[in-house]
């Protein structure tokens, strides 16, 4: 026989779950230091710079 549940009581868990899963993907990205976002950036800034130095211009026929 099946196990008897509170529906009610399910869906507030739930929610409880996902908002949970939420808060930790919003302590991931906002709750970095001045200095680690400085570097994030930095890095990124960077990855950017090699790539459009890696590409072909346009203007050159092959």
């Amino acid at each position: 026989m099946a196990e008897i549940i509170n529906l009610r009581q399910a869906r507030k868990h739930k929610a409880r779950a996902e908002k949970e899963i939420r808060a930790e993907q919003n302590r991931a990205s906002f709750g970095r230091t001045k200095a680690e976002k400085a570097l994030s950036k930095a890095e990124q800034d960077l990855a950017k710079s090699r790539l459009e130095g890696h590409k072909r211009d346009s203007d050159e026929t092959p």
